[in-house]
């Protein structure tokens, strides 16, 4: 006998060998009951793999330049606020955003920083890597407290995916979220298996109603609730593929050609377009990996400790990109009257050593100078979500060490994240054996941005 997911597979495929079903994870259990939360939104444009504060949001022009670095601060339209001069466009809207200059913490690991960063907490073992043990990642809350997305979207998108290091965790692939996975090659940047002619999709909803019979009696035998889990993610598949706006929110070819430029035609600019287009249209939170595709080198992140290049060549690179799409974004959340219901976080792990490793080698080997993972300092970008904005939070020693005043946890900033959610910051979770420990163990909602 075929198994359910087989059947579905064989169901839908007359119809141009839909998939969409193979984008969606299969739960390890039942979903939680959705919960009534207001109208609001939150996109995270995660770096993966630590950007350098120095080099960015926090520079120190009168060190000395084993610290420095080359590039020079510019002035941005906030009095007193300057930024790397890599960002003009960050710069020509700083008054619509705030820069968070003294979060730290102690994981200096990819897997562990994105951990804390994430959830506020880091997992046990060997790099803390075993799914089964990690503690719940933000993307994870924000889906296991409910309600679905609005309008047939689901309301956790990872774009392209979440963090490898990060997840559901103990909770099960239930709560992983919808993956975008957009190939970056292709012009359009359209997500795959979502165009179903209309003539069509009336044959989906046969199909689906003939599969609500076929399953009734298995779906009573299930003691985990793992069918129920199941058909949640083939309902939301069809939501995806019936609902016009659903459908309409992931087209980008149905988008202004102009709108598209003002974001950049990379890989970077367009998910960032894509993210905005999901929370506008009933997304609740949509994970942005910002990952360097084309970029000299081909590296895929931030984690640049200039081994195979010139850390310089890469940032001068890959800065102007990520200055284009970023600045789009914030403009766009005010432009459209978004500022009230979307937050924006851009985030990393952590922050790179202050003092720049020296070059070394031989001629015939040599090691470019660089900077190492450092989480004793760091810097968030925080825009929209009502917040008050033009402002600097936290402020560095004189070489960006450690946080000189306003030490923020990364709790505090995921009590941030959750109170405007609606997400009660305070409540308990059932751990890995079922007992309740709190949602973050500690941390409370930063002052300066209510």
């Amino acid at each position: 006998m075929l198994g359910r997911r087989e059947f579905l597979r064989a169901g839908v495929a007359g119809l141009g060998g839909l998939g969409l079903a193979d984008l969606l994870r299969l739960q390890d259990r039942a979903p939680a009951a959705a919960r009534p939360r207001r109208d609001t939104a939150c996109i995270l444009v995660w770096l993966d793999g630590g950007p350098s504060h120095l080099d960015t949001y926090d520079l120190k022009p009168e060190v000395p330049s084993e610290f420095r670095g080359p590039f020079r601060p510019i002035p941005t339209r906030v009095p007193g606020l300057d930024i790397c001069e890599r960002l003009p466009r960050h710069a020509g809207l700083a008054d619509k955003f705030t820069l968070i200059r003294s979060c730290t913490h102690t994981a200096a690991d990819h897997a562990m920083g994105a951990q804390y960063m994430l959830s506020g907490r880091t997992s046990p073992g060997p790099n803390g890597l075993e799914p089964n043990k990690r503690f719940p990642d933000l993307g994870t809350i924000i889906k296991w407290t409910g309600p679905p997305g609005r309008h047939g979207l689901p309301n956790y998108v990872g774009v392209p995916r979440r963090h490898e290091s990060a997840g559901p965790g103990y909770l099960g692939t239930a709560y992983e979220p919808f993956e975008v996975r957009a190939n970056p090659n292709k012009p359009e940047f359209q997500v795959p298996n979502l165009g179903l002619p209309s003539s069509r999709i009336v044959r989906l909803h046969d199909r689906m109603a003939l599969l609500r019979e076929f399953d009734a009696t298995r779906r009573d035998l299930d003691q985990r609730g793992l069918m129920q889990a199941r058909d949640s993610y083939d309902q939301e598949a069809v939501r995806l593929l019936t609902g016009g706006r659903a459908r309409k929110a992931f087209d980008l070819s149905r988008v202004d050609p102009r709108e598209r430029d003002r974001y950049g035609r990379s890989y970077v600019g367009q998910n960032l377009l894509l993210a905005r287009r999901l929370v506008e249209a009933g997304t609740s939170f949509v994970t942005m990996q910002m990952q360097s595709v084309g970029l000299p080198g081909g590296i895929g992140n931030w984690d640049i400790h200039a081994v195979n290049g010139h850390l310089y060549d890469d940032a001068n690179a890959r800065l102007p990109v990520f200055d284009k799409a970023v600045s789009a974004l914030v403009d766009d959340i005010y432009q459209r009257g978004l500022d009230k219901k979307v937050m924006l976080i851009v985030a990393g792990e952590f922050g790179r050593t202050p003092r720049i490793n020296p070059q070394k080698g031989t001629s015939s080997k040599v090691i470019q100078p660089g900077r190492d993972h450092y989480p004793g300092a760091m810097s968030v970008l925080v825009s929209g979500g009502g917040m008050e904005t033009g402002q600097v939070i936290g402020q560095t020693t004189a070489k960006g060490v450690r946080p000189k005043e306003r030490h923020l946890d990364p709790n505090d900033l995921l009590a941030t994240v959750y109170q405007f959610l609606g997400i009660d910051y305070d409540a308990m979770i059932p751990d890995t054996s079922g007992r309740p420990v709190p949602l973050i163990p500690n941390g409370t909602p930063i002052r300066e941005l209510l």
